[in-house]
């Protein structure tokens, strides 16, 4: 009596071996660099309530405000409360009566990227090419944000 063979060959476990392997080296650097691309629209959503609350202030006093706390912290008299997010800290400087600009600097894993934006809408896209930033470069001008590898807008 013949028995018949059971299993798989090795060569067989090796070709599909192989062909995870390849599929998980073009799979995995751009899953990766999609949730990067995710996780930047927590900057540019930010920037975008802190220029609105910028804006709501200086059209109820007639300035911009003189400082800005980040939330759970209440705003003082002369304050606006600017988001708390997760991946980035919004900051905000160059204050005056008719300037400001507000940045987005990443933290953990978004370190390395920059955004920017001030009084006259004016966006920029700064990154150290370190960390999840490396292969982003800022737009020729930088006159807005790269939300993608490759200098994009």
């Amino acid at each position: 009596m013949l028995r018949r063979q059971r299993g798989f060959t090795l060569i067989e476990v090796m070709v599909t071996v192989a062909i995870i392997a390849i599929l998980a080296a073009i799979a995995l650097p751009n899953y990766r660099d999609y949730v990067t691309r995710g996780k930047l629209t927590e900057a540019t959503g930010g920037l975008a309530d802190a220029r609105v609350k910028m804006e709501q202030y200086y059209q109820d006093n007639r300035t911009y405000p003189t400082g800005c706390v980040i939330a759970p912290t209440s705003p003082g008299l002369n304050n606006v409360q600017v988001q708390n997010l997760q991946y980035f800290t919004l900051s905000c400087s160059n204050l005056s009566a008719t300037t400001y600009t507000v940045t987005a600097t990443g933290v953990a894993d978004m370190t390395g990227f920059a955004y920017t934006i001030d009084q006259d809408n004016n966006k920029t896209s700064t990154f150290s090419g370190s960390g999840a930033s490396s292969g982003y470069t800022a737009a020729s001008p930088n006159n807005c944000w790269v939300l993608r590898k490759g200098g994009s807008c």
